[in-house]
């Protein structure tokens, strides 16, 4: 019964796109299409409704005005090289093509589309059709069902190209632990945002419970195959809790409002990544390989990601990290030629005279980008200032970054320029140094001013750390009016491959979060 409420709902969302979708359909008869020897065209008859073809592995099921209408349903499957996909989601179906003939302009609907997946996998599934005008694969709403391995979708459509994807944005197949937290009918889900209604099913006898998620969990990369964790009252319903674990499947009954339209299962995906940065790049580092780019060459203000490459200068000068040094106001004063107001500057909020050690510098400026920190590092580098920036010129031409100069050592200044391309480089280089590697990915830093006892918490400003589910070996966020929003994200990608994506000129801190993870999923399918 509850499955028909389901239904009634899809229906109604369907209706919604209908108009849309069939503007973007166009007509049927407009691009002619490739085919695999495998084609039926069937009669409808009023006593006929179910429609098994292709070796039964995929069913149009009529409504009755359908049934008992005149004409005839066309079905084809469409070769795989003859057809645009998604570059995000996977093909677990064939694609097929339906049209329902004679009364194209007249359908008023409904079909129920019922497929199997010839590839089982542990993420969302779900009908999406192809809207060649804007080349994106849209979804369809969609039920899996994981007993008969079956998808199911309904449609509006009089004609279609379809075909079932997985979406590795959504984990729904794995397992599910317990936890003893706010007592009720609820779940922790790193996939769907707090409010969601999800329907649980313990795969093993079957037994299903409702839950609200109202927490965000399990770590992803602690725990890969962890769907969900259950709150107690709710794991109780499915399994014992003497078992710790459930293997269990997750269906989404519903999203809350403000994240119906944005969230991934609802997400229209473009056959390919389209960057909206003003220059950026996916950089294999074990190879040089470039997966993809925009405006590569094309010397950019690089703003925060300049600490780097002098963090790195004055390792080169093979400092003690335990040495006690004494801060002097006078470090500060250097970055407050390059902005309007003193807070427009990112710094470490300590005082003239404070002391603490190396390491917590180096720290403070790459978890922190604390611009102070920088310059208190080359005060005491045995370089004087020239001569540091010097170095740093000197370091990024010896590696081949031809395109990048450094006008003073901490990315205030618009006049530190340097290419996506050469920043990849650079950031390959650079890396090389654990200690720059550990310190850039660290998500925060604590420590104490030796004189004052002071205690400083400091929070890195890359939010992939938390969000991404990848391995982030390496990060330095930077913004500046002139430069944009820029960020450099190193990801590792299996056992030994890592992948270096650089952003510059994004228009939002959110946007070159948001597109470097893209980036990053998108170099993770094309390594």
């Amino acid at each position: 019964m509850r499955k028909n409420k389901i239904f009634i709902i899809l229906f109604i969302l369907n209706l919604a796109f209908f108009s849309i979708a069939q503007a973007a359909l166009g007509d049927a008869s407009s691009s002619p299409i490739a085919l695999v020897n495998e084609s039926y065209e069937i009669t409808i008859k009023d006593s006929v409704k179910l429609y098994d073809v292709f070796n039964k592995n995929v069913s149009f099921i009529l409504s009755d005005a359908l049934a008992s209408s005149s004409g005839s349903i066309l079905v084809q499957k469409i070769r795989d090289n003859e057809v645009v996909l998604p570059w995000k989601l996977e093909k677990i179906s064939p694609v097929y093509q339906y049209e329902f003939k004679n009364f194209y302009n007249t359908f008023q609907g409904p079909v129920k589309i019922v497929a199997k997946y010839e590839k089982n996998t542990n993420f969302l599934k779900k009908f999406y059709f192809y809207d060649k005008n804007v080349s994106s694969w849209r979804p369809l709403p969609s039920i899996e069902d994981p007993f008969k391995k079956t998808i199911t979708a309904i449609s509006y459509l009089p004609f279609a190209r379809v075909a079932v994807f997985s979406n590795p944005d959504v984990l729904v197949s794995g397992k599910a632990s317990w936890y003893n937290y706010k007592k009720g009918l609820y779940a922790a889900s790193p996939d769907f945002p707090g409010g969601t209604r999800l329907r649980v099913y313990n795969l093993e006898n079957k037994k299903s419970v409702d839950v609200e998620v109202n927490d965000f969990g399990p770590n992803r990369i602690l725990h890969p195959d962890r769907v969900i964790d259950l709150e107690k009252t709710a794991f109780k319903k499915l399994a014992s809790s003497n078992s710790g674990l459930a293997n269990i499947f997750v269906e989404l009954i519903s999203l809350p409002a403000k994240s119906e339209k944005d969230h991934a299962v609802n997400q229209s995906v473009a056959s390919d990544l389209k960057i909206k940065a003003k220059s950026a790049i996916v950089f294999v580092e074990n190879t040089n390989r470039v997966i993809l780019e925009k405006n590569a060459s094309s010397s950019l203000p690089l703003a925060s990601l300049s600490k780097i490459i002098a963090i790195k200068t004055f390792l080169d000068t093979r400092p003690d990290l335990n040495k006690l040094v004494t801060y002097k106001v006078q470090d500060e004063n250097y970055n407050y030629k390059y902005v309007d107001y003193k807070w427009q500057s990112a710094r470490l909020k300590v005082k003239d005279g404070d002391i603490l050690s190396v390491e917590d510098l180096i720290y403070s400026a790459l978890v922190g980008s604390a611009n102070n920190a920088v310059e208190t590092l080359v005060r005491v580098s045995g370089l004087s200032r020239d001569e540091f920036i010097a170095k740093m010129n000197e370091n990024v031409r010896i590696w081949g970054a031809s395109s990048t100069n450094f006008f003073e050592p901490t990315g205030l200044s618009p006049k530190n320029v340097s290419s996506v391309l050469d920043y990849a480089i650079i950031t390959k280089e650079v890396f090389r140094n654990p200690i720059i590697e550990k310190a850039s990915a660290a998500k925060e830093y604590v420590f104490t001013t030796r004189n004052t006892k002071e205690k400083h918490r400091i929070r890195n400003t890359n939010n992939l750390l938390d969000t991404s589910g990848f391995l982030i070996k390496g990060s330095k966020t930077g913004y500046l009016d002139e430069a944009g929003y820029c960020l450099m994200t190193r990801a590792s990608i299996g056992k030994s491959q890592n992948i270096i994506v650089v952003v510059f000129g994004e228009s939002s801190k959110a946007n070159s979060t948001n597109e470097t993870a893209e980036l990053i999923k998108y170099g993770a399918k094309r390594i």
